[in-house]
């Protein structure tokens, strides 16, 4: 690879994430020589602009990765299936923002905050996964906390945002809203994205339901959060929502320590972490982020943090995190970053 200046593939150019993809190659100045933007034939043909440079986009069917360092997938899982190996196969790295591969034993899965080394070699897959939209800001708070003081336990619920599902997932969310400010009394029949109507409603159902009876999003949050952390018999169990809000996941999460810790230590610790920004004025002062009014969209808003009062060692605390940028895009630029790093080291 041409550290310096790569030759990078977007896959689902079109899309919610390709396009914060795009975004942020400018806003971080991440080297590129060519960006080639891939897409279905559907898209095929569109022009979009990339570092002020017009450029068509481009059908993935027929693209050969072979000039492509760096290929970025945020197509869908059954496009990552059928597409990263082969794009892999032909020289490229592949970053996959999809599930299609983070259990896999050749594919690590990575939060740079949290376990970078684990990409200071080329994978012999030629893919490196990026993990679940909730899973990857939670884990930039227990790894660090785990570190200060073990973890013997944490129970966690998501509020996921309706862009989980792409543009057409906030578009199914306007519309259903829309239904309802009109009084329309008929229910809504046009639900693609969610299994019910996301207007003014919660939908305690992301992703399949398993036969344990949670749901695949909510063994995700289990599976991944150990593999990132090298911590195979980490104990953590999640109810995973959808919420009707446009953008960035909200999440509540008690976390039980094997022994007591102190508030102002885990607020002070949380404070000296990168890109965490701690909302806290102290004991007996609520104070907290919201979605819809988060002051950066590229840290982890943090608040409500407090000490169960029945047990010292219980620990409560409420997380946001832009899930296009921190919970997909971010954290796949970043991932390319620790990479090229590493190399030029």
């Amino acid at each position: 690879m041409n550290t310096n200046h790569p030759n990078i593939a977007i896959v689902g150019a079109t899309g919610a994430v390709g396009q914060t993809l795009i975004s942020l190659l400018d806003e971080r100045d991440f080297p590129v020589n060519d960006v080639a933007l891939l897409a279905s034939s559907r898209s095929a043909g569109r022009k979009q602009v990339v570092r002020g440079k017009e450029r068509q986009v481009e059908d993935l069917e027929g693209f050969n990765f072979a000039n492509t360092d760096l290929a970025f997938f945020s197509a869908g899982g059954s496009v990552s299936e059928r597409h990263a190996r082969r794009a892999a196969a032909q020289g490229a790295l592949v970053i996959d923002n999809t599930n299609a591969f983070r259990m896999d034993d050749d594919v690590p899965l990575v939060v740079p905050q949290v376990n970078a080394e684990v990409v200071r070699q080329r994978p012999d897959s030629g893919i490196i996964s990026n993990p679940n939209c909730s899973t990857i800001p939670l884990v930039r708070l227990l790894r660090p906390l785990h570190d200060h003081t073990p973890i013997s336990s944490v129970v966690v619920s998501t509020y996921q945002a309706a862009s989980g599902a792409g543009l057409s997932g906030i578009d199914e969310l306007r519309k259903s809203a829309d239904r309802v400010l009109s009084d329309q009394t008929s229910a809504d029949t046009d639900n693609v994205k969610f299994s019910d109507p996301l207007g003014f409603n919660l939908i305690p159902n992301i992703d399949r339901p398993l036969d344990t009876g949670f749901t695949l999003e909510e063994q995700k949050m289990l599976q991944e959060s150990r593999k990132i952390m090298g911590l195979p018999d980490f104990a953590l169990t999640a109810t995973c929502v959808r919420v009707p809000v446009i953008n960035a996941h909200s999440e509540t999460a008690y976390i039980r320590f094997e022994t007591p810790v102190g508030r102002e230590q885990v607020v002070s610790l949380l404070r000296s972490l990168e890109d965490i920004l701690v909302y806290d004025d102290g004991p007996g002062k609520v104070t907290y982020p919201t979605p819809r009014f988060l002051s950066d969209p590229n840290q982890v808003h943090v608040g409500r943090i407090r000490i169960n009062p029945d047990d010292p060692c219980g620990l409560w605390l409420w997380l946001i995190a832009d899930n296009i940028r921190i919970g997909a895009a971010l954290n796949a630029i970043q991932i390319a970053e620790a990479v090229t790093n590493m190399q030029v080291q």
